[in-house]
């Protein structure tokens, strides 16, 4: 967004300074008239003003290019041909602007495209919220009641794929409003955002769980979209494993950054899917061994939080199998003097 005039002009300045030097050292117009014509070019590409800025300011340079050529062909008998040098810079100005445009243009609708994508998104999340919740009261309701074990079995079916349904439209409104940086900013501890969104998962999963909080501190950002980035992270290492295979979630300071790591000892990922594990609605080729195929939004929305607050998410296969995914976030804050020695917890040990 352009702060003030300064630069237009400056750039008036020099482009008078050329014209000068055009009229007073003729044998050399070249170069100060190229100077004018290319340094605008480059201003105006930075700047991209409106039509009607560009159309007088493009008169008045063709005005003021053609009367010092016009002079110095007048008085010093240079080639009239020279003149033919400003129509042939204006047509050229005048293309680039076109384009200029046309870019903008596209970057406009897709800017527009993106904005209503994301509030249909948000709005078909929230929509869904309620009656997913009804239907999950009922379908409580009818397991409640049933006598026979067909019916429970069927009412748990129901159940989970309501649940699935849950978080995935937690998910979509995650991946709609994470990009937004304009949430509410708090100091947040890392350290008690890994340990307790960790312990959610020894009941849920049999795995050989641990934790290593290597270094705990402090980050500015959002504690509840943090701790969904890190759920969706553990989820897809349990996804990848089966009972009883390790995963550990790892939260370590490297330099200004803090890092999140969830490793898993499980199916691992293919060098080349490396580039495609945090696009939306992807998901591995391969069924996932612990539970069934996901959705394709975790990761998606992991890499969306982490961008959110200023830091970035990757993904690499471990040197013994599995995978590591690792979340960056930058203004770590370490809290060494407030921190009691590196604290490492095996879950299933630790009261829940």
């Amino acid at each position: 967004m352009r702060k003030g005039p300064w630069p237009e002009l400056l750039w008036a300045v020099f482009a008078l300074a050329n014209i000068a030097v055009i009229v007073m050292f003729p044998d050399g117009a070249t170069v100060p008239f190229h100077n004018i014509w290319v340094s605008l070019t480059l201003l105006y590409g930075f700047r991209l003003w409106s039509l009607g800025a560009t159309v007088p300011i493009l008169a008045a340079v063709c005005l003021g290019t053609g009367m010092a050529m016009t002079v110095t062909v007048l008085t010093n008998g240079l080639a009239v041909g020279e003149l033919a040098e400003v129509p042939m810079m204006a047509a050229m100005f005048v293309a680039m602007v076109w384009h200029a445009r046309r870019h903008q243009g596209a970057l406009e609708a897709l800017r527009r495209s993106s904005a209503r994508e994301r509030e249909f998104i948000r709005d078909a999340s929230h929509q869904l919220r309620t009656p997913i919740t009804v239907a999950r009261g009922h379908a409580e309701l009818v397991r409640g009641g049933a006598t026979d074990p067909q019916s429970v079995d069927d009412a748990d079916v129901v159940i989970d794929e309501l649940d699935r349904l849950s978080r995935i439209s937690d998910r979509l409104l995650i991946l709609a409003t994470a990009e937004h940086r304009g949430f509410v900013r708090s100091s947040v501890d890392l350290g008690q955002v890994v340990e307790t969104t960790a312990r959610r998962w020894p009941p849920a999963a049999d795995r050989d769980w641990r934790v290593d909080i290597v270094t705990g501190g402090h980050v500015s950002g959002d504690a509840e979209r943090l701790s969904a980035a890190l759920d969706a992270m553990i989820e897809n290492a349990v996804k990848a494993t089966v009972p009883g295979d390790p995963i550990a979630v790892v939260l370590r300071a490297d330099g200004d950054e803090a890092v999140l790591e969830v490793i898993d000892s499980g199916i691992g990922i293919a060098d080349a899917h490396l580039d495609r594990v945090f696009d939306r609605f992807w998901s591995s080729p391969h069924a996932a061994q612990g539970g069934g195929g996901g959705t394709g939004l975790g990761l998606a929305a992991v890499k969306a939080i982490a961008e959110a607050h200023g830091g970035s998410a990757e993904a690499q296969p471990t040197p013994a199998g599995g995978a590591t995914v690792r979340m960056r976030l930058s203004g770590f804050v370490p809290a060494a003097a407030m921190q009691p020695p590196p604290l490492s917890l095996v879950l299933p040990d630790v009261a829940l």
